[in-house]
């Protein structure tokens, strides 16, 4: 689950509700007055790990004394993190203090959240209006070095882009569980080592091996060219340095603190 809890990290912070950032908001279910993020074209059907969310809660309230004292916001950066640690990546202190939403936004989620299909300047100005620059969009693409991606997001690119932007042999091997006109579900490794935090996302773009039109965009001609090489070289420990400091900023996008927000009871819905 650490690609995907990482992920529910991301899709929280980068969905601006209220100008509200890194706000537990994408855990809200739908009800007459929450307009669920859960059902977000970027989440539907594909975002998972509430229920690992809900059992993190459940022991934190617990080790509190039975008190809900750790917001859901809080409990996201933080398994987040782990996650990161438990497969082998770089280790960061994660500031605290995040209180929850009492709203959410299928709206702003759908416009915010970076889709997989943007070339650069798409995702330079996505990255740019949450206050992250050029090397921070780079650095977190470098999650992908985790995980698993739904054909329908990667299926015109191994059908459809051509021998300079993708490798012929890459593609030829995708199509082999992604169809034209089947499998939306079927999934494939976003690198070669889905389940290790390592540099070999970045080494996959310089061969033209990105999995996702939004991963080759990062190698292909532009102005992150210097940045994809550097990050796939020197054992990826200039990679390491960066995500995690690229994680503390992504995580103290317009946080909820102090009296504002709540911390909720059950991370699925608002306090009653």
């Amino acid at each position: 689950m650490g690609a995907s809890l990482l992920r529910l990290h991301f899709h929280d912070c980068f969905v601006q509700v209220y100008i509200m950032g890194c706000d537990g908001s994408i855990l809200l279910d739908a009800t007459p007055t929450i307009d669920s993020e859960k059902t977000a074209l970027p989440n539907n059907n594909s975002a998972r790990g509430f229920e690992v969310i809900d059992m993190i809660k459940a022991e934190v309230d617990k080790a509190c004394g039975g008190k809900p004292v750790v917001s859901c916001a809080d409990i996201l950066a933080v398994a987040a993190r782990d996650s990161v640690v438990a497969l082998g990546g770089p280790s960061w202190e994660v500031q605290l203090g995040r209180r929850d939403s009492t709203s959410a936004s299928r709206t702003t989620a759908n416009n915010d959240i970076p889709s997989p299909f943007m070339d650069l300047p798409a995702l330079k100005s996505s990255f740019q209006k949450q206050g992250l620059n050029e090397r921070d969009l780079v650095a977190l693409s470098g999650g992908h070095t985790i995980g698993f991606s739904q054909c329908q997001f990667f299926r015109n690119r191994i059908f459809n882009e051509t021998a300079d932007n993708i490798d012929a042999e890459f593609a030829r091997e995708r199509r082999a569980s992604c169809f034209a006109g089947s499998g939306d579900a079927n999934l494939g490794s976003l690198d070669g080592s889905p389940a290790r935090f390592d540099g070999s996302y970045f080494k996959n773009l310089v061969e033209k091996k990105g999995l996702l039109h939004s991963d080759q965009a990062l190698f292909a001609g532009g102005s992150t060219d210097s940045v994809v090489k550097g990050y796939g070289s020197n054992n990826g420990r200039s990679f390491w340095f960066d995500f995690a400091s690229s994680m503390v900023k992504m995580g103290n996008i317009k946080p909820l603190t102090g009296n504002l927000g709540q911390i909720r009871v059950n991370c699925r819905k608002v306090n009653a």
